[in-house]
């Protein structure tokens, strides 16, 4: 995703820290509660914009062309032939259910071709506004980098349709070279993956072109290369391509063992020593887990920090007072010639938007497929319902109001920072206010679910654009009824811990005032814990004598 920071150290040898991260959760539809196919994604990028995209269906002159533009900077990169048809696309998500979503791994640098017109990011809408399932989708990005070059480093997608999920990873093949090698590998229905900057797919069948699909020179332009000399059988993409080091390893593949271990541990143990370096034994690409799979749970996993775990970065000194879950950029540090580094989790305040798609075969498209959208860090958003069939945007998430430089108090994504920025700083001391807010939000969007399908599927019976207008109404309707309560907590977390004290609160949510009506105080301080700390970092200085 847009040039973002990740880790970059020699596999257990102090190094430098590289850019990009993303996160990728996959589960099979079989492997979900309600029988949905379920992709997450965080774009994840210092000083992106978090908006919500939107291309109208539309049907394009024979002999009409596309401008490619890179995503990540806007640079006109050159055209393409346009598709006769195309389909309505609203974020990461179309109107038959396929999504896409991405990480960049990177690889090895000598393969990015800066020639080529495929972007990353322009895959990704291109071919949403042209496939109808996900195996369509995989064909349609190979196709035009077959045809036009690709221009990015290597990438892992996550394609998926209300029947199926895909890892899709590529990488070019060098300056000038039109193309690249790719292999997909289809999740089976009851597995869940991850994928997180780090290329995954080691070992692929090459004869089973039902779960797995790769171009033909995948092997053989490896070997010309240099990158591999073994049996076919025994070939890895991840190894020849995108070789682990320490930043692949402790900022990426942790990730994804931290999201295995929240539902089957019994992996998580298993695959502790590898994230630590003590193990060479690569993390499967998927696993079964050990309990049907929600929405709600992967919102939950959009949102974790490595708490509870080994890797939790809530209790030393780095997470201040206040067991802040956030470490600022750049993640390594340099004291006394000695290179460290702060972990990486899924959550980061550098997000600028995250998603969780649900598509589901059961149900018509249009109520089937739903993009639950929140813009910034998924810990501080509110994941709304965005249907697949929306014809407009809500306003507070277009990118019309407001820009990375241009605040609004109609901007979904400067109100979402706005009180993140608040919180952080004193983490443990609000973020519980947060949290009351955002679960409230969410569970009543998670209970309206059904009713509003419902009558959403009767509409549709009897009026197609009738229950599409419905269902648009109701992503707009829901989106701003969220910015509106996010703006009134902002407005209640500076009253009640303005200056560092807390007012006291009423049983209705009310301030508490004394008998001559003023605000009741209390003075939090600091944790026992830090002020132990202090004491041994400062010794008798602030000493009463």
């Amino acid at each position: 995703m847009k040039k973002r920071i990740m880790l970059g150290l020699a596999l257990l040898v102090s190094a430098t820290i590289q850019s990009w991260a993303c996160t990728n959760f996959i589960v099979g539809k079989a492997a979900s509660k309600d029988g949905s196919v379920i992709v997450s994604y965080s774009a994840d990028s210092y000083g992106m914009f978090g908006e919500l995209y939107h291309y109208p269906a539309a049907v394009h002159a024979k002999g009409a062309m596309r401008d490619i533009h890179e995503w990540d900077t806007g640079k006109f990169l050159g055209q393409i032939k346009e598709a006769q048809q195309t389909y309505n696309v609203i974020g990461n998500m179309n109107e038959f259910q396929v999504t896409i979503g991405e990480t960049t791994f990177g690889g090895r640098e000598e393969l990015v071709d800066t020639t080529g017109i495929m972007d990353y990011g322009s895959l990704i809408y291109v071919a949403l506004q042209r496939s109808r399932t996900a195996k369509e989708a995989i064909k349609v990005m190979t196709d035009l980098v077959k045809e036009y070059g690709y221009y990015s480093s290597g990438e892992s997608f996550s394609v998926a349709d209300p029947n199926e999920a895909w890892i899709l990873e590529m990488i070019g093949k060098g300056p000038g070279v039109k193309g690249a090698v790719w292999v997909a590998v289809r999740v089976p229905d009851d597995c869940i993956a991850a994928h997180a900057n780090q290329s995954r797919i080691h070992q692929f069948p090459l004869d089973d072109k039902d779960n797995c699909i790769y171009s033909p020179d995948v092997i053989s332009f490896a070997r010309e290369k240099g990158y591999f000399d073994g049996l076919n059988k025994d070939f890895s993409f991840a190894d020849a391509y995108c070789p682990l080091d320490f930043s692949g390893l402790r900022a990426c593949e942790a990730r994804v063992w931290s999201f295995y271990n929240m539902f089957n541990k019994s992996i998580g143990d298993a695959f502790l020593p590898y994230i630590q370096g003590k193990s060479k034994e690569p993390i499967p690409l998927y696993i079964k887990p050990t309990q049907k799979v929600s929405v709600r749970d992967i919102q939950k996993a959009m949102r974790d920090h490595y708490e509870g775990t080994p890797l939790d970065i809530t209790n030393d000194m780095g997470a201040t007072a206040f067991k802040m879950p956030y470490r600022l950029s750049p993640l390594t540090f340099e004291v006394d010639g000695q290179k460290y580094f702060n972990e990486r989790p899924i959550s980061t305040q550098q997000s600028a938007f995250s998603f969780v798609a649900q598509m589901r075969s059961h149900l018509p498209d249009a109520v089937g497929g739903v993009l639950w959208f929140g813009t910034d860090d998924a810990n501080m958003t509110v994941f709304t319902p965005v249907y697949c069939c929306t014809n407009r945007l809500p306003e507070c998430y277009s990118g019309e109001v407001a820009d990375c430089v241009t605040f609004s108090w109609d901007s979904a994504f400067w109100i979402y920072n706005w009180v993140a920025d608040m919180i952080r700083p004193r983490y443990s001391l609000m973020v519980d206010d947060m949290r009351t807010v955002q679960n409230n939000l969410e569970d009543t969007y998670d209970q309206a679910q059904a009713g509003i399908e419902q009558a959403a599927a009767a509409m549709l019976k009897m009026n197609a654009d009738k229950g599409k207008e419905f269902l648009t109404n109701y992503t707009c309707m829901t989106a701003q009824a969220a910015v509106d309560r996010w703006k009134k907590l902002g407005e209640y977390l500076i009253v009640k811990y303005n200056d560092g004290v807390v007012k006291r609160v009423n049983d209705n949510g009310s301030f508490k005032r004394t008998e001559h009506g003023k605000a009741v105080l209390v003075r939090p301080g600091y944790p026992k814990e830090f002020l132990e700390e202090l004491v041994k970092a400062t010794g008798d200085r602030y000493k009463v004598y």
